[in-house]
């Protein structure tokens, strides 16, 4: 397997989403299409968040417009996940919020000795597609975790803590006590 470019290469970069595949091969702009790796967007007991009995809420929110590639929010998930389902055990709801739908182009270069005889460099640079991001803008949702109580609340908030040098922003984290909301309404 080839290695990744770092995700400064693609992060901060504007870019303009690169996405149309369709089901007749000769409309489709990308012929190949890399898999997704994020296997589960929601996790947890969405049946005790549907029904309230998870209060607490925190959203991680992206605080500037940023790409973050789908192998990323796979290692967040993956962490986040694990903590909450060791120390909670079904008492949480989280949920991964974007889709990663851009697909990133890589323009292949060969670096050493003879190798200046054997790329083309920027003739022909449009680039194979090596990987799948999702484009935020600011403000936009990142991951959304639910608990019950107010301890398990401060252990969310450390977690999220822990995984912040994963995603390539910066990012700020709400709150939101939903069950204060409920007896408003």
């Amino acid at each position: 397997m080839a290695s990744l470019r770092k995700a400064s290469a693609y992060s901060k970069k504007r870019v303009v989403p690169f996405t149309r595949v369709s089901k007749k091969r000769s409309k489709s702009f990308i012929k190949t299409v890399p898999h997704q790796k994020i296997v589960k967007f929601t996790m947890g007991r969405e049946d005790l968040y549907q029904e309230g009995k998870l209060p607490h809420e925190l959203t991680v929110v992206s605080e500037e417009n940023v790409q973050i590639r789908h192998n990323a929010l796979e290692a967040c998930r993956q962490f986040i996940n694990k903590k909450l389902d060791k120390n909670l055990s079904g008492q949480y709801y989280f949920k991964v919020v974007p889709f990663p739908h851009h697909i990133q182009r890589e323009n292949k270069m060969l670096t050493g000795a003879g190798a200046d005889r054997m790329q083309t460099g920027m003739q022909l640079s449009f680039g194979k597609s090596v990987g799948k991001a999702a484009i935020l803008k600011k403000g936009s949702k990142i991951f959304i975790i639910a608990v019950a109580t107010p301890k398990a609340l401060q252990f969310a908030r450390q977690v999220i803590k822990q995984v912040k040098s994963k995603i390539p922003a910066k990012i700020k984290v709400l709150y939101q006590d939903l069950s204060k909301e409920a007896a408003r309404s």
